[in-house]
């Protein structure tokens, strides 16, 4: 009993030893059969043949070790049969000797066989191919030739600027339906998700590089929605003074009081407070009088405001106002007050001709004005001076004219400016604006 013992335990550390680096996870017979090592190489032989690719690879057994050698096209290839060989009862071992060819020819020609297999696959779908070739293509048409109307575009639109818009719109939604129809036909729709999440990022890279470009567009679209003012409105944006002369899809052209021309983004625009001297017919114009103190203001109050009432280009809701202001050492500060139509009388020369006709009035009352600056007397000698300055004021020359026409010549450079450039207007005279 005890050999028999010694001998199993002997057999068992042999066995353990023999197993110890083998990559092969079969069970092992304690008897080697020729029988089966055959049976082996001849089944991996018939696989080998069968999945192809391998008619370079050997393969021997003996004693449940399978030995490959030869040559492959691929690394991976070669690692395949590893596993192959695992799965068959019987092995004890594999020694994968399988490297892979240097032949340019051979390892051309999975890619021609993938090549081939490709173009067969496109021969077989090429019927499918040109039936969503020709929807696509049917689909976009008809959207591009409804962009292309002018109803009701035209119509819907503020201008021509977003009715371009709305065309480009369509055009882009007609696209996207006619690519979603013909992957359909295609059974690809799933390459669709891929497609717009690639858009989405290249979208959104471009519009972190032309950040301002589009920001100036959106507001564009914003300012022509809502038409804040006119063609020839006066205004002020940022402190910029001047006449409306366009709106575009990147600025807003003025042409300043002095003739200058000023260009400012839509963007700054939109964020900006402006002011519309135009919006309003009524506006108001006020000038100071320093008179004397120890003359009776409250009549002199009562004089202006009567002497500015009666002017005919002020107008009598809201009514002419004067109101004393402070007490300065040289005397007493009146403000007057005038309202006047701008859409007929020029503000600058109602002003000019109320200071005017207001301090004629004062000193027919013997209510002096004081200059707090310099007394200047000048001595005249010339008997033809001293005749005119004694002449009664004609009919003429009583009262100037400050009608509005006298700016014309500003408006009539804003229509040369308007005329000599051909870029787009986003602003309609006739809107409304808000």
């Amino acid at each position: 009993m005890l050999r028999k013992f010694l001998f199993i335990l002997v057999c068992f550390f042999t066995l353990t030893n023999s197993s110890i680096g083998q990559e092969a996870s079969g069970p092992i017979d304690g008897v080697s059969s020729a029988d089966v090592d055959a049976q082996i190489a001849t089944r991996l032989r018939d696989i080998l043949g069968e999945l192809g690719d391998y008619d370079d690879v050997t393969v021997v057994v003996s004693d449940g070790v399978v030995t490959f050698r030869g040559t492959t096209d691929a690394l991976a290839r070669a690692a395949e049969l590893d596993e192959l060989a695992t799965r068959l009862d019987g092995v004890v071992a594999i020694r994968n000797d399988v490297t892979e060819t240097a032949e340019i020819g051979r390892r051309l020609d999975p890619v021609v066989d993938r090549f081939r297999a490709r173009m067969d696959q496109i021969l077989v779908r090429l019927p499918l191919y040109l039936i969503s070739a020709v929807v696509f293509s049917v689909i976009v048409f008809l959207g591009f030739a409804l962009a292309r109307r002018r109803w009701p575009w035209d119509g819907i639109a503020p201008n021509a600027f977003i009715a371009d818009i709305y065309r480009q719109l369509v055009r882009i939604a007609f696209v996207i339906f006619a690519t979603v129809i013909a992957l359909d036909i295609l059974n690809a729709t799933a390459l669709l998700s891929t497609i717009l999440g690639a858009a989405g990022i290249i979208g959104l890279a471009v519009g972190f590089a032309v950040r301002d470009t589009v920001e100036n567009f959106i507001a564009s679209i914003l300012l022509s929605f809502r038409q804040p003012f006119r063609p020839n409105d006066s205004i002020e944006i940022g402190g910029d003074q001047g006449k409306v002369i366009r709106l575009t899809s990147r600025a807003t052209i003025l042409l300043s009081f002095d003739g200058n021309q000023i260009r400012i983004p839509n963007a700054i625009v939109y964020k900006s407070r402006i002011v519309n001297f135009s919006k309003n017919p009524e506006l108001r114009f006020k000038f100071e009088l320093l008179v004397d103190k120890h003359v009776d203001l409250n009549a002199a109050k009562v004089l202006i405001k009567e002497t500015m009432q009666e002017l005919p280009f002020v107008i009598d809701t809201p009514a002419a106002n004067a109101w004393i202001d402070r007490l300065d050492p040289a005397g007493a500060v009146i403000v007057v007050a005038g309202w006047v139509d701008q859409r007929e009388t020029s503000l600058l020369l109602a002003k000019s001709e109320a200071i005017r006709k207001v301090q004629q009035t004062l000193e027919t009352a013997q209510i002096p004005l004081i200059d707090a600056t310099q007394n200047i007397s000048l001595q005249r000698n010339l008997q033809t001076e001293a005749d005119v300055s004694k002449r009664p004021p004609s009919a003429e020359e009583e009262l100037s004219d400050v009608h509005a026409s006298q700016n014309a010549a500003l408006d009539e450079m804003i229509l040369a400016e308007r005329d000599n450039d051909a870029a787009e207007n986003l602003l309609k005279p006739d809107a409304p604006i808000e």
